[in-house]
Parts: C-alpha cells; structure tokens; sequence
C-alpha cells in the first residue's frame, strides 16, 4: 500500500507560481508511474501530469503544458509539480497519483494510488 502525501498548496494571484509536492511511502518508489491529477468544484477529475520511474519520460495536459512542470527526486521518494504563469482556471484541489504500469494513464480510474489532496487557489 502505497500512501502519498502533499503539500505547498495555497492562494496565489494570477500569474504566479507555486510548487506542489508528494511525497511516497514506498520503496522502491522508482517502480512507479507518478502524476498528477486535479479536481475543480462541480467537475470531473482530470489529469495534469505524469514522470517515468527514470524521470525521462514527461507528459502533460495541453491546458498545463509550457507552464506546469513535473520532476521527481527518487533518493526522496518525492515528486514535484513546478506551477507557473497560474490562470484562475488553475483553480483545483490537486491530487498525486501513483501507478505501478509501463505508461500511467491519464483516466482517474485506473490509479492506484491517490494523496488527499491540496488546495490551490488562483485568485484574479
């Protein structure tokens, strides 16, 4: 069992940036697929970003990509999600995903591990 845990969510203006990250209980964390997933109030659940075991392989949401960026530490069991030129559509509780897969998929329902969540909030 997996447990992920996030933090640096917040309330930031337009245009700024914050960093999220997730942190893992598992070892080794490298055999996992990691992203990122948010959630807006009255939408669906909908994917942000995702890292190869390696770090090598990045992919991204068209909405987030040239902005967002998703790196990982694997001597920290630590995955981050580098956020800039935030938009109030930013808006969302943000959730770390895990994945023990070749490609982690970007529907919510194949995950198999979820944070709690954090909050970030892009105000205008």
């Amino acid at each position: 069992q997996v447990q992920l845990v996030e933090s640096g969510g917040g309330l930031v203006q337009v245009g700024g940036s914050l960093r999220l990250s997730c942190a893992a209980s598992e070892r080794p964390f490298s055999t996992y697929y990691m992203g990122w997933f948010r959630q807006a109030p009255g939408k669906e659940r909908e994917f942000v970003a995702r890292i190869s075991g390696s770090g090598r392989a990045t992919y991204y949401a068209d909405s987030v990509k040239g902005r967002f960026t998703i790196t990982r530490d694997n001597a920290k069991n630590t995955v981050y999600l580098q956020m800039n030129s935030l938009k109030p559509e930013d808006t969302a509780v943000y959730y770390c995903a895990a994945q023990m897969a070749l490609v982690m998929s970007t529907r919510s329902n194949d995950i198999d591990y979820w944070g709690k969540g954090a909050l970030v909030t892009v105000s205008s």
